[in-house]
């Protein structure tokens, strides 16, 4: 859908869709529900991975390892950098909000960047593409231990405790596992895969859409978000949009003091200042377990991922036009 030249991804809609369905009937989306979404939640996160190994492309990796700077710059800005800018600022504000979106923002800071919308943005903008593909992609593969290790630490600091060897366990089983059988798997599918690219990603957000509607079911019917009007929502959405704007303003500064050129720097940057939604909720049922105040801890990230395509897109369409100023 497109609005005076803005299109508004059709995911996004969905999504929102599918919170609303949660709301209005979250029986048969819940744990034990007609529609056995929690099972659907528990394997579908084997095939959300093994799809991603199956379209990881090495070759498009290879063109942009050369960038290690940028690399670094990235890499230690999506694991360091954010985690230290939640706490510092986020500390003092924690018990104006939930624990669970408390967490929830923890959970932002520590998850990977994100690969499809990074590389299409920077893309947009003229921007180096394949760095943007090789540290969208590396950093979704270091995200596999540093989000649960992230986390673990982060919830023993708040006095809450992760079976971490467990979840470890899991995360290899159905998450690191499928990506190897899909690498693999490549050898024979690999032509298949760019053919129906399209039904692929459709597979892909159609399992991120029941996950969702599961945890928000699940929400809903034990009462967690009862005594929360739209005040919490708005507080949220205050949150991430300050928080996208501080990350993407300290990481100009490397950017500058490297002397990266516009292309770099739009790779940097846009990379850097994205969290992945695609990994962030297949992960948080096997990190978080069947908490039933999931929907809230998954609440900062949805609206982080709708904030920072908004925010990216209006960013990518103005360095789109520098460049063919420049040109």
């Amino acid at each position: 859908m497109t609005i005076r030249g803005f299109t508004i991804d059709g995911f996004l809609l969905a999504l929102v869709a599918v919170v609303a369905f949660a709301i209005i009937l979250p029986g048969p989306g819940a744990t034990g529900g007609i529609l056995h979404m929690n099972d659907v939640a528990t394997y579908g996160v084997g095939v959300i991975f093994f799809l991603y190994g199956l379209t990881l492309a090495p070759e498009k990796m290879k063109a942009g390892v050369k960038h290690w700077r940028m690399h670094l710059c990235v890499q230690l800005c999506t694991f360091v950098l954010f985690p230290i800018i939640v706490l510092l600022l986020g500390t003092p504000l924690k018990g104006m909000v939930p624990e669970a979106v408390w967490i929830g923002f923890f959970y932002i800071a520590a998850l990977p960047s994100t690969v499809s919308s990074s590389v299409a943005m920077t893309s947009l903008a003229h921007g180096n593409v394949p760095a943007a593909i090789f540290n969208a992609t590396l950093s979704s593969l270091i995200g596999v231990f540093a989000t649960p290790l992230l986390m673990a630490w982060f919830l023993a600091t708040s006095g809450l405790s992760m079976p971490l060897l467990p979840v470890i366990g899991k995360i290899v089983l159905l998450v690191l596992l499928p990506i190897v059988i899909g690498q693999i798997a490549r050898h024979w599918l690999a032509g298949w895969a760019t053919r129906n690219n399209k039904q692929i990603k459709l597979a892909d957000r159609a399992i991120i859409l029941a996950i969702v509607y599961n945890s928000f079911s699940d929400s809903m019917v034990e009462g967690v978000w009862q005594g929360h009007d739209a005040t919490l929502i708005i507080e949220i959405i205050v949150g991430v949009i300050a928080l996208f704007f501080i990350i993407y303003y300290l990481m100009m500064i490397p950017c500058r003091l490297l002397r990266f050129d516009r292309a770099d720097t739009v790779a940097c940057l846009f990379c850097a200042s994205k969290k992945s939604l695609a990994t962030g909720v297949p992960l948080a049922p096997i990190i978080f377990g069947a908490n039933p105040s999931l929907g809230l801890i998954i609440a900062p990230l949805m609206l982080y991922h709708f904030c920072q395509l908004v925010i990216v897109s209006v960013i990518a369409n103005r360095q789109a036009r520098l460049a063919l100023a420049e040109a």
